[in-house]
């Protein structure tokens, strides 16, 4: 039995608790142990207390991991070895027809997997110290831990040369901005986008989209995230701005051809349709609270809308490409990092909360890096 610490979050109102937890088993086939260097904390986390009670609780949450191998439990993902360092995205089946056809975020069995229960075992194999259950893994990961026992599909070996504390982020949100501008729309030099909202997701599209030579303009309400959005590369634009599809337009020479809400306000949502160009195309990142509608005329002349779970991406083949970005300058995630210690937690879900952080992340205490 491997007893180590964790944040957990025992009531939907109430806050994170950092207290001793443990597994019980080493890492079955197909799986790795790894000691987490740190752990980015992602809106999905925080939306768990508005899930209604379909995330089962207690349970430890994260999953934007990052850490070293500490064992592994063999099988067919032997390419996986102790002392790797890995960064940990989400969890998929690996045999659905999407899975299988390069498409993991759209697993079959996503919402199972990652949000509302995951694989159960009987006797639990993660407990308290009092011995009661916890949650299945959150994501896979539950990466608000020193450890988290996770499926060897969801890691991606990185370069021991990389700030390891620092990448969890490039599993989730990082990858969500930067896929979306470089899978979904595979934009380029010459292309146009709107970028709604600077937050993580925002501003990780933001700077895919620089590095891709893709003219941005970034709308947010808040003046400090916009400030950061002007110095990753793009045009910043109050959410308040009167007649705002007409600015886009003019400052998009016509409209824009690709636009990504990370926000799910349906003023905004249709805003950035009205700015579209013909043919432009509109993706959706956040889980909408209502129902949307639409004005009048804002899908003509081959206007689209589709939602995009985790940046369509392949998480081996997106992160190499954003660290070597960043090795390179030109995906300077770092910048939008603010680091906790682990117990911590609840400091970084108010900052968050509050628009004071554009992303935390959680170092566990005993950690070395």
């Amino acid at each position: 039995m491997r007893r180590f610490r964790a944040a957990v979050l025992r009531s939907y109102d109430g806050p994170f608790t950092v207290e001793e937890v443990a597994l019980r088993t080493e890492p079955a086939a197909g799986e790795i142990l790894v000691e987490i260097a740190g752990s980015g904390m992602c809106r999905t986390d925080l939306a768990v207390r508005r899930s209604a009670g379909r995330s089962p609780l207690p349970a430890v949450l994260g999953h934007e991991g990052a850490g070293v191998v500490v064992c592994t439990g063999g099988g067919s993902e032997a390419a996986i070895s102790v002392g790797d360092h890995v960064v940990l995205s989400f969890d998929s089946c690996g045999g659905c027809r999407n899975c299988l056809g390069a498409a993991p975020a759209y697993c079959d069995s996503f919402a199972s997997l990652n949000l509302f229960g995951g694989r159960e075992e009987e006797p639990p194999r993660f407990t308290d110290a009092a011995g009661k259950a916890l949650a299945p893994r959150w994501f896979g990961q539950s990466s608000f831990a020193e450890y988290a026992l996770v499926p060897a599909r969801n890691a991606v070996r990185v370069d021991p040369g990389l700030p390891l504390e620092l990448l969890g982020p490039l599993g989730c949100g990082f990858l969500t901005g930067a896929g979306a501008v470089l899978n979904t729309f595979g934009a380029g030099p010459g292309d146009t986008l709107t970028v709604l909202g600077a937050g993580a997701v925002g501003l990780a599209a933001v700077m895919a989209a620089t590095a891709a030579g893709v003219v941005t303009v970034a709308v947010d309400r808040y003046p400090q995230r916009l400030a950061l959005a002007e110095r990753f590369g793009a045009i910043p634009l109050p959410a308040g701005t009167a007649g705002l599809p007409g600015r886009i337009r003019r400052l998009t020479d016509g409209g824009a051809q690709y636009a990504l809400d990370t926000t799910a306000s349906v003023p905004l949502i249709n805003d950035a349709l009205q700015a579209l160009r013909p043919t432009g195309s509109l993706g959706l990142v956040a889980r909408l609270p209502a129902a949307l509608s639409l004005e009048p005329g804002t899908l003509d002349r081959g206007r689209s809308i589709r939602h995009i779970c985790e940046g369509d991406a392949v998480p081996g083949l997106l992160i190499p490409r954003l660290t070597g970005l960043w090795r390179a300058g030109r995906f300077p995630f770092d910048q939008l990092v603010r680091t906790y210690p682990l117990s911590g937690i609840n400091e970084a879900e108010r900052d968050c909360d509050a628009g004071r952080v554009v992303k935390p992340v959680l170092l566990p205490e005993g950690s070395n890096r």
